[in-house]
Formats: structure tokens, C-alpha cells, sequence
């Protein structure tokens, strides 16, 4: 498929301007985020008057290479969702910058998007209500096309019913309604859908976690496949951590919209450097009774207390207040993201299997 040739800029981008991107390197930096914060404001009364926000992402540093996955995982509320649909530009940054190749989008308009639109897809977490109803299948997947004025080489239908085909449907399904398939089926169109464009990035907002345990995995390789076949880069967004184990080549994990850990895969599960890493890891089920008989695998953590409201969220470290190493510097100041001799990216001035970034404040406060 034919796409147009978009040259490279390094300017600034004006708001509503447009930006041109040029074709990226393997491993190269495709997409880079720094301080992106989204704070949605809670009002009341009569008249709206804001009395607070819900700190919904609140500071993130992280950047995306080209042809890797990048996995997100954290707790239900911790901002995965809304991390991933500010880099996709469907919600405007309260803060922070959004660089894809070197080009500057944070605060573009409609217009100077819809050309980016080609090169960053989304696929959507539900797959029952990402697709209109009352389209057929052609009619959905078809769209980008007609959207972006692209006409492709032997016809629209015959591309539309290749990317069905490609994406393991049968090019019969074209005239059919969503509401006659299958969870899994359904998702199938919303990737077709999301490749129709040959896109660079693809951000997957939990694309398995409404599906059948079966066609979880068949999905998940066909994103393997397509990956490999197209170059494709993806930002992968799960609580499952067996899926994004399976999948991903860096593993961020959230934590009450901050990052907290980021690092590669094999790193992250052998050796979990955050506290709350150490947590969601230990819950991981086991698929093995031998192990469990034998007292074997890792030692279960369960988490005092609940998650934190994100609209107050505790001061210095957000993890202290659930935390068994927390210490008063802990309750007092923040831990910046840095990079330790591991390779590990951690937020934690007490980190597991290191020394501490914080030495000599070793009270906890359970002892306290």
C-alpha cells in the first residue's frame, strides 16, 4: 500500500500548525515523553467552581525505540489508559512535551494531527463498543482510507478484504455487522482497522483483557506476527503481567500516575527493584501445583491498606503510605526517576537488591 512521502522538520510546531516526520531507524527514539502530566478538574456548585483535580498522570519520563514493545502495567486507576490516549493526542496534556521522531505534537490542532493520524493507530480496550454498530465491517476498516484521501492500488474493497485476511478473518465478512461476531472476532477488526494506514506506533489499550483466555492468545500472537511482518512498534497497556511478559521487550510499571519502575523484561521479573513490582509479582498465579506443595516461587506480598485517592494523592513517595521499607524520607520527599547501576530505572529511595538511594534513614515507620 502506497503512502505519502512526508519529509523531515525539526521546528517548532505552532498549535494547529502541521508536522512532517521522516522515516525512522531501527532502535532509533521514536517517540519521547517528558513531564507529560493530565489533571482533569473536579467542580461543584451551580456555577462549576473547580474545588479540586483527579491527578489522573502526573509526571511521566519514558521514551519508545522504533520496532520495540514497550508494556505498561499498575493497578486499575493508576493512569495507563490516560498516559496512553495522551501519546495518541485524543486527550490534550495539562503539562509536559510529546516528541514523535523529533517533532513536537503536544499541542497540535486537529489539522496539523491528521497527517500524524497515518503513523500513530490506536486499538481500543472493548472491543463491543470501539465499533459502530451500524457499519459493516468494510464500511469501518475502510474509514482511515476515506479519512486521509488514500486510494490504494487495486481498489478499496480488495485492500480492505486483504487486511481481514491478514488479520485472520475471511474476506466474506465484509457486508456483516459487528453484533455477529465474537469478542475475539471483533477485536480482529478494531487491528485491522488500526492497520490500515501502515502505522509506526500502535498504542494497545488492554487489547486482550475482555477476551477468552483461548483467544487471548491467539490475538496476542497475531500482534507478534504482525509486529514482526510490518516493523511495527507497539505500546502495549495490560494489567495481565503474563501477557506483557510475553510481549514486551521494556516494562514500565505505574503506580497512582507516576512511574515507578522501568526497565527490560528479563531484568524486571528476575529481579524487581521497586517494592510494589515485588507486590504485583507475587501475585502472579503459579500454573504449576508442584511448586505450590513445595512451598516454591515467590514469596506472597499482600498490600496493607487501599489505593490512595489520585485526587489527594500522599506526599513524598505515593507508595509509602502501603509500603513494609518506608522510612521518613519516604513520607517526606519524592524519589526521582533514576537509572541505577542494574540498568533499572526506579522511583524508590530504598530499593530492592541495592543499596539504598537514601542511606542512613533506615526507621521504618512501622516501627514507628
Amino acid at each position: 500500500m502506497s503512502e505519502a512521502e512526508m519529509t523531515d522538520s525539526n521546528s517548532d510546531q505552532p498549535k494547529g500548525g502541521t508536522a512532517t516526520v521522516a522515516e525512522p531507524r531501527e532502535g532509533e527514539t521514536l517517540l519521547k515523553v517528558s513531564g507529560l502530566k493530565k489533571h482533569f478538574p473536579v467542580t461543584k456548585g451551580l456555577f462549576k467552581r473547580q474545588v479540586g483535580a483527579v491527578l489522573a498522570v502526573d509526571g511521566l519520563d519514558f521514551d519508545v525505540r522504533s520496532g520495540e514493545t514497550l508494556g505498561v502495567v499498575g493497578e486499575s486507576g493508576c493512569g495507563k489508559s490516560t498516559m496512553g490516549r495522551l501519546i495518541t493526542r485524543l486527550l490534550e496534556p495539562t503539562a509536559g512535551n510529546i516528541e514523535f521522531e523529533g517533532t513536537d505534537i503536544t499541542h497540535l490542532g486537529v489539522n496539523g494531527m491528521r497527517p500524524l493520524r497515518r503513523d500513530v493507530q490506536m486499538i481500543f480496550q472493548d472491543p463491543y463498543s470501539s465499533l459502530n454498530p451500524r457499519h459493516t465491517v468494510g464500511s469501518i476498516v475502510s474509514a482511515p482510507f476515506k479519512l486521509q484521501g488514500v486510494k490504494p492500488e487495486g481498489g478499496l474493497k480488495d485492500e480492505v478484504q486483504r487486511l481481514l485476511q491478514r488479520v485472520g478473518l475471511s474476506p466474506e465478512h465484509y457486508n456483516r455487522y459487528p453484533h455477529e461476531f465474537s469478542g475475539g472476532q471483533r477485536q480482529r477488526i478494531g487491528i485491522a482497522r488500526a492497520l490500515a494506514l501502515n502505522p509506526k506506533l500502535v498504542v494497545a489499550d488492554e487489547p486482550v483483557s475482555a477476551l477468552d483466555v483461548s483467544i487471548q492468545a491467539q490475538v496476542v500472537n497475531l500482534l507478534d506476527d504482525l509486529q514482526e511482518e510490518l516493523g511495527l512498534t507497539y505500546v502495549i497497556i495490560a494489567h495481565d503481567l503474563s501477557v506483557i511478559r510475553h510481549v514486551s521487550d521494556r516494562i514500565a510499571v505505574m503506580y497512582l500516575g507516576k512511574i515507578v519502575e522501568l526497565t527490560d523484561r528479563q531484568s524486571l521479573y528476575d529481579r524487581p527493584m521497586h517494592p510494589y513490582t515485588r507486590a504485583l509479582l507475587s501475585a502472579v498465579p503459579v500454573p504449576d501445583p508442584r511448586r505450590k506443595q513445595s512451598g516454591g516461587g515467590r514469596e506472597r506480598i499482600l498490600l496493607q491498606g487501599d489505593v490512595p485517592s489520585p485526587m489527594n494523592p500522599p506526599s513524598g513517595c505515593r507508595f509509602h503510605t502501603r509500603c513494609w521499607k518506608a522510612t521518613e524520607v519516604c513520607k517526606t520527599k519524592e524519589p526521582p526517576l533514576v537509572a541505577l547501576e542494574t540498568g533499572h530505572q526506579v522511583a524508590c529511595h530504598h530499593p530492592e537488591n541495592a543499596p539504598d538511594q537514601e542511606p542512613g534513614d533506615t526507621k521504618l515507620l512501622v516501627e514507628k
